[in-house]
């Protein structure tokens, strides 16, 4: 069951320029809604932000940088005097065998997609707490649950989120703050064209790739826009979920992850019992 609001809500969206980050931001808008916008090009809101009537703010912010994320909090903040959902959206992907990734990659990638979130946090919680409210939308992926071939970093950094995010939701629920891991399957957005990271390939693995190319070239995108009215309904709950997979196709392939994770657990359980 929702509920309904009498005044605006104030959004905080991260990676709001493309792809599921304005799909969110759009929503939100269309809700009747505020929102500050940020990202590291926000070129792409200009027209958003003339049709807004003043009801977007938008500037750049790298996440990564912890400093620009303090003082882009502080900024978000005053432009409407309070925020009451914050979306940790901005993030980018890799495709890479584990041997392939250099260390640049993997710390230039864990700064945005870990990191950069926990930076959100950090500067977001003591003004929600001060407000006593506020939701905090974390945005993993599906990927968090469990390693797959090639986005192991990529899983890797989702899954630190996750739990991160799942510790978080403990430390500020005493101050009226919801926290909810929103795991996105596929959708049509840029993740895998200008948000993606690619590692130089080894030759070693050029038949697993073969066939990783076939598997996934079955598989078909969703509009960002169907997320985007799931998440408008999330944030009218009064008692929000504290994960949500978004997507059928991903609600079945975790589904089957964590099924064949049980039965794992369950087939050495009599090893694990001997261990004390």
């Amino acid at each position: 069951m929702t509920r309904a609001h009498t005044e605006p809500r104030t959004w905080f969206i991260t990676g709001a320029s493309r792809g599921l980050g304005r799909a969110f931001t759009e929503a939100a808008l269309a809700a009747g809604d505020r929102v500050v916008g940020v990202a590291r090009d926000i070129t792409p809101l200009a027209e958003l932000v003339d049709g807004s009537g003043g009801r977007l703010v938008v500037f750049p912010l790298d996440v990564a940088d912890r400093q620009a994320v303090v003082a882009g909090v502080e900024r978000a903040h005053a432009a409407f005097g309070r925020l009451d959902v914050v979306v940790n959206n901005a993030g980018g992907a890799m495709l890479g065998m584990l041997e392939e990734v250099t260390e640049e990659q993997a710390r230039a990638h864990l700064d945005t997609n870990f990191f950069g979130a926990l930076w959100v946090n950090q500067a977001v919680v003591p003004l929600l707490r001060a407000q006593g409210s506020g939701h905090i939308l974390q945005v993993s992926s599906m990927g968090s649950a469990g390693g797959f071939a090639s986005t192991g970093l990529y899983s890797a950094g989702k899954a630190a989120l996750d739990a991160m995010s799942e510790a978080l939701a403990m430390e500020v629920e005493r101050f009226g703050i919801k926290v909810t891991i929103v795991q996105p399957g596929g959708y049509e957005t840029s993740l895998f064209t200008r948000g993606l990271t690619m590692t130089e390939e080894n030759p070693a693995y050029a038949p697993l790739r073969t066939w990783l190319q076939e598997l996934w070239g079955e598989s078909e995108d969703s509009d960002p826009k169907l997320a985007a009215a799931v998440l408008r309904q999330v944030v009218d709950l009064p008692e929000p979920p504290k994960r949500l997979i978004l997507g059928g196709a991903a609600y079945d392939m975790v589904g089957q992850l964590t099924g064949a994770r049980t039965a794992e657990l369950a087939k050495w359980e009599h090893l694990s019992r001997q261990a004390g």
